[in-house]
C-alpha cells in the first residue's frame, strides 16, 4: 500500500481543488440568481436556429469531416511510430528500418498538414457565405420593422448587432465546431489507442476524467455568464459611441467634452471589468486542467519507473520504455484537446451570447405586414381621404380624435397648427409608417391596409425639413432607388427645382462627393436636392413637411416657384408654419390638439376671422415688426 500512497496524496489534493471549485460554482450561481444576468436561450435551440445557414452547404461541411479524419491520423498514430524509434534505438538496429519509421512518420505529418490547409479554406468560404446570408437576412428584417420599433431600439444596438455579432457567430461555422468535433475524435481515438497499447495504464489516466469533466462543466457555466456582459457592455460603449459621435458638436458647443468623457469611461471601465472577469475565468480553468496534465504524467513516471523502467508490472501488464514514451505523448494528445475545448468553449459560449442577441432582434416581429389579400397597385390617382381616424403613439393618449377630410387628386392641401397638433402625424399615417387605432384612410377609395406597404410607398415622394444625405456623389442620392436615369433626366430634375445652378458650380458637377449626412453641404442645398430626388421619381402623391422651414429667402423663392411647377405633377400635401408659403394651396386644415377647426381656402378662413385669421395677422404683424426693426 505504501508503494502508492504518492499517488493517494496526489489524489487528495486535486479532490480539494474540486471542493473549492464546487463552492466558488455555487458562490456565482446565487449571485447570478440575485441579478438576474441569464437569459434563457438553451444552446440546442441557437444551434436548431442557426444549423439553417449550414444546410445549403452540408456537402462542403461532410468534404470537411472526410479530410479531418485523414488529418487526426497523425496524432492517433505518431505516439506508437515515436514509441517504436525508442525501442528500436535500445540495441543494435538496421538503420533502414529506422529510417523507414521516420519516413512513415514524415508522410503521415505532411499529409496532416495538407489536410488543415484544405480544411481551412473550405471553411473560410463556407463561412463567408453563411455569415454574408445571416448579415443579409437580418438586415433586412430590421429594415421590415415599423417606426415605432425603430425609435426604441438605439442605432448602436443594431449597429453591434450586424457586425460584431455576426462575425462571433461565422468564427462559430468556420472554426469552434469544427474543431470542437475534431478535438472529440482525438479524444476518442487517443483513448482507443491507448486501451489497445496498455489498457491498465489506460484506467490509471481515466481515473483523471471524472475531475476534467465536473471542471469543464463549471466552465462552461461561468464562461457563458461572463462572455453576456461582455456583450452587454460592448453593446452599450458602442450606443454611446453612435450617439455622441452624431451629436458631438452640441457637445463642443456647450463645453461638455469633459462631461461626456467621464459617461465614455465609466461604460468603458464596465467594459475592462466584464473582460478581466472573462479571463480570471478562464485563468483559472486552464491552468487546472494542467494540473490534472502534470498529474497523470507524474502517475505514469511513478509507475513506470518502479523496476527501473525495464520490464516493470502494473495490474498484471508490463510496462517497457517505448511503452512509457507512447503514453507520455498520448497522455499530452488526451489533454491537449481538452484544453483546447476549453479555449472553443470560451468561444463557442461568445458566439452563443452573439445569437441570443441576434435572435432577439430576429424575434421581434413587424408590426406593419401586408395582409393575406393585400393587393398590388401600378398607379394611383392621388385621392386621399381620412374616416374618423383616431391614433395614440401611447395607448390612451390620442394624438388623433375623430380627424376627417378629403383630398381630391392633384390637388394641393396644407396642414396648419401649433407645434403636436397632429400634422405631422397625419403625413406618417399616410405612408402607413404607423397603424392607426380607429377609422380609416384610403387611396383611391381603397383601405391602405388592403395594399402592399412597398407598392403604397413607392408612389410617395417625401420632401422633410431634415433632409438626410447618404454618403456617396449627388448623382447617387438624387437616383436612389434605381439606375435606369440617364443624366439629361437627372439635369432635367435639378433645374426643375432650380438646384443646377449650386450643383454646376461644384467641380464634380453630379460625381461631387457627398460626406456622412451631407455635412459638406447647406442646409439649403440638401433640400433643393431632396426636391430634385422627388422631382426625378415623379411620385403621384408629394408631401412637403416643413421643406422650406430651414432655407434662406433667396431659396425660399426659388423653391416657391418649383412648387408651382411641381403641382402639376400630383397630389400635394404641405406642412407649413409660414403661412405666407401656402396660401395658394387649394385647401387649408387647421388643427389643434388633434382635431380639425378649420378648412378652406385662404381667402375663405381669412373672411370667418376664426383662428386661422389670427394666427395669419400674427405673423403678419410680426414680419413687419421686424422689417421696421431692420
Amino acid at each position: 500500500m505504501r508503494e502508492y500512497l504518492p499517488i493517494l496524496i496526489m489524489g487528495a489534493i486535486i479532490g480539494v481543488f474540486t471542493v473549492l471549485f464546487i463552492v466558488l460554482w455555487n458562490v456565482v450561481k446565487r449571485r447570478k440568481e440575485q441579478l438576474s444576468l441569464d437569459r434563457h436561450m438553451r444552446d440546442g435551440e441557437i444551434l436548431r436556429r442557426l444549423s439553417k445557414y449550414a444546410k445549403p452547404f452540408w456537402k462542403q461541411f461532410v468534404l470537411v469531416l472526410f479530410i479531418m479524419l485523414a488529418s487526426i491520423a497523425y496524432s492517433l498514430i505518431s505516439p506508437i511510430l515515436v514509441g517504436r524509434i525508442e525501442e528500436l534505438i535500445k540495441a543494435d538496429f538496421p538503420l533502414r528500418e529506422l529510417w523507414t519509421m521516420v519516413t512513415v512518420y514524415a508522410a503521415l505529418l505532411v499529409v496532416s498538414m495538407i489536410c488543415t490547409y484544405l480544411e481551412s479554406i473550405i471553411l473560410q468560404k463556407v463561412g463567408q457565405k453563411i455569415l454574408s446570408n445571416l448579415r443579409q437576412d437580418l438586415f433586412t428584417h430590421i429594415e421590415s420593422l415599423s417606426h415605432d420599433q425603430l425609435n426604441n431600439i438605439p442605432v448602436g444596438k443594431l449597429v453591434t448587432r450586424v457586425t460584431n455579432d455576426t462575425n462571433a457567430i461565422s468564427m462559430m461555422f468556420t472554426n469552434i465546431l469544427v474543431n470542437m468535433l475534431r478535438n472529440v475524435f482525438v479524444l476518442f481515438g487517443v483513448l482507443g489507442a491507448m486501451l489497445l497499447v496498455n489498457y491498465a495504464l489506460t484506467l490509471m489516466v481515466l481515473c483523471f476524467v471524472p475531475f476534467l469533466v465536473l471542471f469543464t462543466v463549471i466552465f462552461r457555466k461561468l464562461t457563458r455568464r461572463a462572455f453576456r456582459r461582455v456583450k452587454d457592455c460592448t453593446t452599450d460603449i458602442n450606443t454611446y459611441l453612435s450617439e455622441n459621435l452624431s451629436g458631438i458638436k452640441i457637445t463642443q458647443v456647450f463645453n461638455r467634452e469633459q462631461a461626456k468623457m467621464n459617461d465614455f469611461l465609466e461604460k468603458s471601465n464596465a467594459l475592462k471589468k466584464a473582460r478581466q472577469q472573462q479571463m480570471y475565468v478562464f485563468g483559472i480553468f486552464r491552468p487546472t486542467v494542467y494540473m490534472l496534465f502534470i498529474s497523470s504524467v507524474l502517475c505514469l513516471f511513478y509507475v513506470g519507473g518502479r523496476g527501473y523502467i525495464h520490464d516493470a508490472h502494473f495490474l498484471g501488464q508490463t510496462i517497457t520504455s517505448g511503452t512509457v514514451v507512447t503514453f507520455y505523448l498520448y497522455i499530452s494528445k488526451f489533454f491537449d484537446p481538452i484544453q483546447m475545448l476549453a479555449e472553443q468553449f470560451n468561444m463557442l459560449q461568445s458566439a452563443f451570447a452573439s445569437a441570443e442577441k441576434i435572435f432577439a432582434v430576429f424575434d421581434m416581429a413587424p408590426e406593419l405586414v401586408d395582409a393575406p389579400d393585400a393587393i398590388e397597385l401600378d398607379h394611383i390617382r392621388g385621392e386621399i381621404e381620412f374616416k374618423d381616424v383616431w391614433f395614440a403613439y401611447e395607448p390612451g393618449q390620442w394624438v388623433l380624435k375623430g380627424v376627417s377630410f378629403h383630398v381630391n387628386a392633384r390637388q394641393t392641401v396644407a396642414l396648419v397648427g401649433a407645434t403636436g397638433s397632429g400634422k405631422s402625424t397625419i403625413l406618417s399615417l399616410i405612408c402607413r409608417n404607423y397603424d392607426i387605432q380607429k377609422g380609416q384612410i384610403l387611396i383611391d377609395g381603397i383601405d391602405i391596409r388592403r395594399i402592399k406597404i412597398a407598392s403604397l410607398r413607392k408612389h410617395f415622394g417625401q420632401m422633410l425639413q431634415d433632409v438626410f444625405l447618404f454618403s456617396g456623389t449627388i448623382r447617387s442620392n438624387i437616383v436612389l432607388r434605381e439606375d435606369s436615369f440617364t443624366d439629361e433626366e437627372i439635369w432635367q430634375a435639378c433645374r426643375y427645382v432650380n438646384a443646377d445652378r449650386f450643383i454646376l458650380k461644384l467641380d464634380g458637377h453630379l460625381d461631387e462627393r457627398v460626406l456622412e449626412r451631407g455635412n459638406n453641404f447647406s442646409a439649403g442645398q440638401r433640400q433643393l436636392l431632396s426636391f430634385a430626388r422627388t422631382v426625378l421619381h415623379r411620385p403621384e402623391v408629394m408631401i412637403l413637411d416643413e421643406a422650406t422651414a430651414n432655407i434662406d429667402t433667396e431659396t425660399e423663392i426659388l423653391i416657391q416657384q418649383s412648387l408651382e411647377k411641381m403641382k402639376n405633377i400630383g397630389t400635394m400635401l404641405i406642412v407649413a408654419h409660414r403661412l405666407s408659403t401656402i396660401q395658394h394651396a387649394d385647401n387649408i386644415i387647421l388643427l389643434d390638439h388633434g382635431e380639425i377647426l378649420e378648412q378652406g381656402t385662404h381667402q375663405q378662413l381669412l373672411h370667418r376671422h376664426g383662428r386661422y385669421y389670427k394666427l395669419y395677422m400674427l405673423q403678419y404683424e410680426t414680419q413687419n415688426a421686424r422689417l421696421s426693426a431692420g
